[in-house]
């Protein structure tokens, strides 16, 4: 049974989320605070985190940061904030997507069961899908989820390693943000594409020279992105 850990400290949506998730059949626990959010984090043996932004004591931001240095399992971040900086800030600090408040817990619990597949299919993998991948000076290893440039290894958060493999495994095809956005979070309609557009950048900074004129990944304008072979 895949256990989720609530941290949020309205009570009636965490016992709504919680809920919810049960009768899907999950395993629920709630944290109200941000320190204790951290301390069940840290104990371990959950498959997936879902983070409200405002929390007392340690808020969000910080909570997420915190255990992603540990943890590699998803991370969801819930605001009722509308602001982009707050979701490109959240997105940057390891969570791999973001709801907005209010929303249709039957609509989480699909984002929830689409990341939790999408992870359990990456850790598994096939044979074929662990050997390495060179493109240029880019080395990508599957069965290690290791990314050089060079002889320099860079280090990725989760939603931005997948983003690379997925180009690495199909350079020279132009990708809609739409439908990066679909393959890599596992749904369509439900998410913002915007959250491409920040994981390509956050990649370009970490692998590129110039991020402003970049080497591999590529803004083909009007249609998306390509990886340049």
């Amino acid at each position: 049974m895949k256990r989720i850990l609530i941290i949020e400290d309205d009570e009636t949506i965490a016992c709504i989320d919680r809920d919810y998730l049960e009768v899907e059949g999950f395993e629920a626990q709630i944290a109200a605070t941000g320190s204790e959010g951290l301390a069940l984090g840290r104990a371990g043996g959950f498959d997936l985190i879902l983070l409200d932004l405002m929390l007392p004591g340690i808020d969000g931001f910080t909570l997420c940061r915190t255990l992603r240095q540990t943890l590699d399992i998803p991370i969801l971040m819930v605001t009722a904030r509308q602001e982009d900086i707050d979701k490109i800030r959240g997105l940057g600090l390891g969570a791999d997507d973001y709801v907005t408040k209010p929303f249709s817990p039957s609509v989480l619990v699909a984002r929830i069961k689409a990341h939790l597949a999408r992870y359990d299919r990456l850790k598994q993998g096939g044979t074929a899908a662990r050997a390495e991948i060179q493109i240029g000076a880019l080395r990508l290893q599957p069965e290690t989820r290791r990314v050089f440039v060079g002889d320099r290894e860079v280090e990725l958060k989760n939603k931005e390693y997948e983003l690379l493999l997925f180009f690495m495994q199909n350079p020279d095809v132009v990708f809609s943000r739409e439908t990066l956005y679909e393959r890599i979070w596992g749904y369509d309609a439900m998410g913002d594409s915007a959250t491409v557009a920040v994981h390509v950048n956050r990649l370009r900074e970490k692998l590129e020279k110039d991020p402003a004129k970049p080497r591999y990944i590529q803004t083909v304008w009007g249609a998306g992105y390509r990886l340049r072979p």
